[in-house]
């Protein structure tokens, strides 16, 4: 029988061996922290001093996944990703079903890939507004960029301008397959003149990643331009998206 104020010897040994997992745990008293403890917050001071470009595009997922894989080595999976998608940008643009395909992604790490994305698009987009566009050409192949380049699906995007072509809205009127999305001109210009559109910039991707103008490309232009001449509507280029590059059909004097 044990003494008053004694603790039994099994309660003895089971509140130590709960003070034994404690330490285990990540900073638990008196044990190791892992290892990736040092290099999470050795990376987040070198992004920090030297900034994002300073970061290979691994290291910069890895930043982006610590949020929402705390306690494990992220490192593996941030390469895995790069592999399986072939960089940053086609990483966070990758449709939430292929990025549940490689192990290790939660639906906790897809929504914040999604929300890195959406915050790059916020950003490109605040760049060309409250501005005349055809003074900040850069920003606004910089937003389609942005917003469309790395899209495993074809998107067709209008950016609506006023007199002064600031931006008036910028709307995906169609997205389609791998290489073809269906472009209507009649409905390209009923939303134009529903916005009371001076002009208009047509934009969309090539998910091939090559940005070279088709036969169709440049026929569906001059359609549009076509309906829109006599509405007093100006349609001052149409952009094509590449992974690489991008090509004006204006600048190369298809339209």
């Amino acid at each position: 029988m044990a003494r008053r104020g004694s603790v039994p010897g099994r309660l003895r040994d089971a509140d130590a061996s709960a003070a034994g997992s404690a330490g285990d745990e990540p900073g638990g008293k008196g044990a190791e922290a892992p290892h990736y403890h040092g290099h999470r917050e050795r990376l987040r001071t070198r992004f920090v001093q030297a900034g994002a470009d300073a970061l290979p595009d691994y290291e910069l997922l890895e930043l982006v996944l610590f949020r929402a894989i705390p306690r494990r080595d992220v490192k593996p999976l941030a390469k895995a990703l790069i592999d399986r998608f072939g960089s940053f940008a086609e990483v966070v643009s990758a449709e939430p079903a292929r990025l549940a395909e490689v192990e290790g992604v939660s639906p906790g790490v897809i929504v914040d890939l999604k929300l890195t994305e959406a915050a790059g698009r916020r950003l490109a987009r605040g760049a060309v507004q409250e501005r005349s566009l055809l003074s900040s050409w850069s920003a606004v192949l910089d937003y389609c960029r942005t917003t469309m380049a790395f899209s495993a699906r074809e998107e067709f995007r209008i950016l609506f301008l006023d007199k002064r072509n600031h931006l008036i809205a910028d709307e995906v009127q169609g997205r389609g397959t791998v290489d073809h999305t269906p472009v209507y001109p009649r409905e390209v210009a009923r939303r134009a003149l529903e916005l009371s559109a001076s002009a208009i910039i047509l934009a969309h991707n090539h998910p091939s990643g090559d940005p070279s103008p088709s036969a169709a490309d440049v026929r569906m232009t001059r359609e549009v331009v076509n309906v829109l001449d006599p509405l007093g509507i100006i349609v001052h280029d149409h952009i094509i998206l590449g992974r690489t590059g991008h090509a004006s059909l204006k600048g190369l004097k298809l339209f």
